[in-house]
């Protein structure tokens, strides 16, 4: 079995696949000093929970946006499944795609990773992926699987925690969707969920609308990131919503290696 690890700045997610077939998936804090016993500590709990066990663990990707917990998470490869990692993005998981940017190096792993899962959903056609992580990003992926640019944003989170703190007398909120669709709050928490909720609606609708006008071709939109399901129900934004689609990018890509120049 493979498993497949997507470390993003806020939460590392892993994800075992047998083929294309995903088992089981968790998720955990990004902490680039975890150390690779800890984190086995964690993850055979886990593995035992959903009826696995470490042997059977037989090959292991990883994909990172933070460089430094690299080393830990390739000596859990190591250490406990007996294997070496596979880096997303190195050989011999080389992209496959080509990345038509002005500087392709700085593409993030995540984002080369989704445009991979992109492609293998929606072959053939312009896609505009979503993705509400940390940042928010809206990346083009062209009908051959070509990475050719997009937005980088403030995530939904990142945004509220901006707020509250350099506003010293708002309180801290959970984010959801508001109950109604009232844009007029009558109290600071539901005016303060308002602001962000139907302030990155507004957002989604300009910026899509913004690039599908410059792209000036059909675009299929996929939703992806921790809190895409927060707007599945603004079901105008999006064509689909893939939760799973960067771990699913890691286990095509790891399906193709050694095909790819």
């Amino acid at each position: 079995m493979l498993l497949a690890i997507d470390v993003g700045n806020t939460n590392a997610k892993f994800a075992l696949f047998d083929g294309s077939t995903l088992h089981a998936r968790w998720r955990i804090a990004t902490d680039d000093r975890r150390t690779a016993d800890e984190y086995m500590v964690w993850l055979d709990q886990l593995l035992r929970i959903e009826g696995h066990d470490r042997t059977q663990v037989d090959a292991v990707i990883i994909s990172t946006v933070v460089p430094r917990a690299l080393h830990n998470l390739q000596l859990l490869a190591v250490k406990y499944f007996g294997v070496d990692a596979l880096v997303a993005g190195r050989e011999p998981v080389t992209w496959g795609i080509a990345l038509k940017v002005e500087e392709p190096r700085s593409v993030g792993a995540d984002r080369a990773v989704n445009a991979i899962a992109a492609q293998a959903v929606e072959p053939g056609k312009d896609k505009l992926v979503i993705s509400f992580g940390t940042a928010t990003t809206l990346d083009h992926i062209g009908p051959d699987g070509a990475y050719l640019g997009g937005i980088i944003a403030p995530g939904v989170n990142l945004s509220l925690e901006a707020l509250v703190a350099a506003a010293a007398k708002l309180p801290r909120i959970a984010i959801e969707a508001p109950t109604t669709p009232s844009v007029i709050g009558r109290t600071t928490e539901s005016q303060m969920l308002i602001g962000v909720y139907w302030g990155y609606v507004s957002m989604m609708e300009g910026l899509i609308g913004r690039m599908k006008s410059e792209i000036g071709k059909p675009l299929t939109v996929i939703a992806t990131g921790g809190l895409a399901t927060l707007f599945q129900e603004q079901a105008h934004l999006f064509d689909r919503i893939e939760p799973d689609l960067t771990l699913n990018g890691l286990m095509h890509l790891y399906a193709q290696r050694g095909t790819t120049a």
